[in-house]
């Protein structure tokens, strides 16, 4: 053999083929001689703590490929990303446990990316509001049984704030958690066999679906298993998190109680096809509606797509719609980021194909007049006693003042579902839970059990459709606090007024609205206000909300107008409603049909 030396060619050569040997060892996963090796040209790959990195640049690898090619593709169009999509980029942030941990250890909060990178594992980290930890759960179509929420109790008095928050996504939350408390809340749930993880940050949050799934006499078919099978298709499907943007999921069977599925980026709504509607390749059953973009907030409801899904097509296609939005979503714009923005951009036409595409399939388009869509809805269904479709069986929806329950009250809770139901808690998109499965004769031994506790199953029209989100108590974007202001309006409408129907009053504390303002009869969205040389708390006030069979956007009525004014205003408005609307006319009905001035009026001397 010639000792002659390799001539630098040779040696680049080699050099090359070696480091592009690495490199697909990387891709695949394969164990590597060392965590970075030299390439030619000083290219260098590493492997461990974090992205697979070629020169610093996360490599495309493993099922999250397609969340860091769609990075790619933004840098190489000569786009900036936005600053959260460099911190994923950056560092995966599902594998933080350790800094996690690390950090509790110290007694420490994150700072600067790892704020917003914690929040993928449920913390958020809620200051200048509160020096504390937020923790956000995965609770599948809101479904607890008393032992984990009998856990969930103590957690909190151990490592929380001794109390328990009910969400509009049929979820909880614990807060006031210290930051040395952070990785006991974490192994806590996971006790508890609860997840948190992509509850927070840009993930697809609580799949919801209808709260009486499999108890509901009007329903069209149980929900419940189909949140849930969702809940794991995404846990076990690493690229579901990576996504531009938060994702909401929603399934509604068609009942008595709403999962405002119009309201989510992909909604499943039941419908049926009739016998005299069916042919050879549409047989007659029951099926999901398809309606995709709805973000409330962005003043957009869900809209039909004309596709039509067999109940055990929905996990995979709802799967499918996510990839194509992680590939496509906009990743320099926060504000324009959401999946409404892919539709509006591209049209619901070809964004399906894309779908198809994604699946390998074409699906069902079916004409909208060859379905029966359900209206079984009873707005107040969600609070008070109600039969069950099970003989001899009642649920009782239990109300809880603006979704917040005491450690104590959770016990109490637990001991009636243990004691009279079959250990089971749900809770539901209005902020209150539901105890099912009560037999008739203990209904009322049930309701003494909750007047004992400071609770009850009875509403007014006005607390029934109370909804609050956190408000500034405990988040830093709310412009006032929303809980303790709902409950005065509540409070001081009751004492003037009983009502024959619901009206919802949805209290919201910024422009995310957490607390959905838009879609309630009554939409207030907290602001400052300017009096004197303070600022205040105050709200834009809206009317003419909707949802379902009554979808609507609430419009501006008034603006910045400061809290001490509020409760007489809506006290206004709801008076001149009870004077001027038709017979068993609805809030909203009257609110649609009258001009802004003659609302206005009723209103102009408190204002």
């Amino acid at each position: 053999m010639s000792e002659k030396p390799f001539s630098e060619e040779q040696q680049q050569y080699i050099a090359g083929f070696a480091f592009g040997a690495d490199v697909a060892r990387a891709v695949n996963r394969l164990p590597m001689v060392s965590n970075c090796v030299s390439g030619p040209s000083e290219n260098s790959i590493t492997v461990g703590g974090g992205a697979t990195t070629v020169n610093g640049e996360a490599l495309p690898v493993g099922p999250e490929r397609i969340a860091l090619q769609a990075q790619a593709d933004c840098i190489a169009a000569g786009k900036k990303l936005c600053k959260e999509e460099k911190a994923k980029r950056a560092k995966n942030p599902l594998d933080m446990w350790d800094e996690i941990q690390a950090r509790s250890d110290a007694n420490e909060f994150p700072k600067g990316d790892d704020v917003f990178l914690t929040k993928f594992h449920g913390l958020f980290f809620v200051a200048p509001a509160q020096n504390s930890f937020m923790c956000r759960m995965r609770l599948p179509g809101g479904v607890l049984h008393s032992w984990q929420l009998r856990g969930l109790a103590d957690l909190s008095e151990k490592s929380a704030g001794g109390f328990v928050d009910v969400t509009t996504r049929a979820n909880l939350q614990l807060r006031e958690i210290p930051a040395d408390h952070a990785m006991n809340i974490l192994y806590g749930l996971r006790e508890l066999d609860i997840i948190s993880l992509g509850s927070g940050g840009d993930n697809i949050r609580n799949c919801t679906a209808s709260a009486l799934s499999g108890i509901d006499p009007s329903e069209l078919i149980e929900t419940i298993p189909f949140a849930k099978r969702m809940h794991h298709y995404i846990l076990n499907h690493r690229e579901m998190y990576g996504l531009p943007r938060k994702f909401n999921i929603a399934f509604d069977g068609g009942g008595s109680i709403s999962a405002l599925d119009d309201t989510n980026d992909i909604g499943f709504h039941a419908v049926e096809v009739s016998e005299d509607a069916a042919s050879e390749s549409l047989p007659a059953g029951v099926y999901f509606q398809l309606t995709l973009g709805g973000i409330t907030g962005h003043k957009d409801f869900a809209r039909d797509t004309g596709v039509l899904l067999r109940p055990e097509e929905c996990v995979e296609v709802a799967g499918a719609i996510v990839r194509v939005f992680v590939k496509h979503g906009d990743r320099t714009d926060r504000k324009k980021a959401r999946l409404k923005y892919v539709l509006d951009d591209w049209g619901f036409e070809k964004f399906i194909q894309a779908v198809e595409t994604e699946m390998g399939c074409e699906l069902r388009k079916v004409d909208s007049n060859l379905v029966s869509i359900p209206d079984h809805e009873d707005r107040q269904a969600h609070v008070g006693v109600h039969p069950q479709k099970q003989t001899g069986r009642q649920y009782i929806g239990v109300v809880l003042p603006v979704g917040r329950i005491s450690s104590d009250q959770v016990r109490g809770l637990c001991d009636i579902a243990e004691t009279y139901g079959n250990g089971e808690i749900r809770c539901t998109v209005w902020q209150n839970v539901l105890i099912p499965h009560i037999r008739d004769e203990d209904v009322e031994a049930v309701k003494a059990k909750l007047d004992l506790m400071g609770l009850s199953c009875d509403a007014s029209s006005f607390r029934a459709g109370l909804v609050a989100c956190t408000g500034s108590a405990g988040c830093k974007y709310a412009g006032a606090d929303t809980k303790k202001h709902a409950m005065i309006i509540a409070e001081t409408l009751e004492s003037q007024f009983e009502l024959d129907q619901p009206i919802n009053i949805h209290v919201t504390g910024c422009h995310h609205s957490c607390a959905q303002h838009y879609i309630g009869d009554i939409g207030l969205q907290a602001c400052q206000v300017e009096q004197g040389d303070d600022m205040v708390d105050g709200y834009h006030v809206n009317v003419g909300g909707g949802w379902g069979s009554r979808k609507g956007i609430a419009r501006l009525l008034f603006e910045s107008v400061a809290f001490t004014d509020i409760p007489a205003l809506i006290t206004a408005i709801v008076g001149g409603y009870l004077q001027g609307r038709n017979d068993n006319e609805s809030f909203v009905d009257f609110a649609r049909r009258t001009s802004d001035d003659d609302l206005k009026a009723f209103a102009v001397s408190c204002v």
